[in-house]
């Protein structure tokens, strides 16, 4: 008897004792050799907000000066409000650029556009064919907003283009989610036969 109720008293600590350790070593990872391996710190959102849409008002190759619209919604239950968004062109036969200073936001979608939204920056690397646009105030959840990357021209080879879209959190260490992929489609202009 004494056996058993030493047992149980031994249970009763030692499942207290893992309830109280630290959030950090709950969540560590045990590798083969028996080390702990501590999880990436970072802020993340508990639901990642969902990419809507992708579209552009011209879908002829080699227009110039325009918009390409990415329509974000930030669920009620994200955990956290968005703080930026880093687009990354993965497919496409020529690299699209962007005119940084002419990139623009607002709450609602690109047909139902609600109230402008402050950019803290934009910021662009050619070699990575990327650009990271961040709000000046984050996003609160249970919003839908719209950010518009104004290109230069649209590319002059037709075809499909693809971006990936990554959203990051507010705060100083942060983890970005994938978000999907924009898909668009150019042509070339029907040539008029005489």
């Amino acid at each position: 008897m004494k056996y058993v109720t030493n047992f149980f008293s031994t249970l009763f600590v030692v499942s207290t004792g893992l309830y109280l350790l630290p959030h950090s070593v709950a969540n560590a990872v045990t590798l083969s050799n028996g080390a702990l391996a501590q999880p990436a710190v970072g802020i993340a959102f508990t639901q990642p907000p969902r990419l809507v849409s992708a579209s552009t008002p011209y879908t002829d190759t080699s227009v110039s000066d325009t918009t390409y619209y990415f329509t974000l919604e930030v669920p009620a239950t994200a955990g956290e409000p968005l703080q930026q968004v880093t687009f990354n062109q993965i497919q496409g036969t020529e690299d699209i650029e962007f005119n940084q200073k002419d990139t623009f936001a607002f709450e609602g979608t690109r047909n139902s556009q609600g109230s402008k939204l402050a950019l803290k920056a934009v910021k662009g690397d050619n070699k990575q064919q990327t650009v990271t646009v961040i709000f000046d105030t984050p996003v609160q959840p249970g919003k839908t907003v719209t950010i518009g990357l104004q290109a230069y021209r649209n590319p002059f080879y037709d075809g499909v283009y693809l971006f990936g879209v990554k959203a990051f959190p507010s705060g100083e260490q942060t983890a970005g989610q994938f978000l999907g992929i924009g898909r668009f489609q150019f042509y070339a202009p029907a040539t008029t036969e005489n």
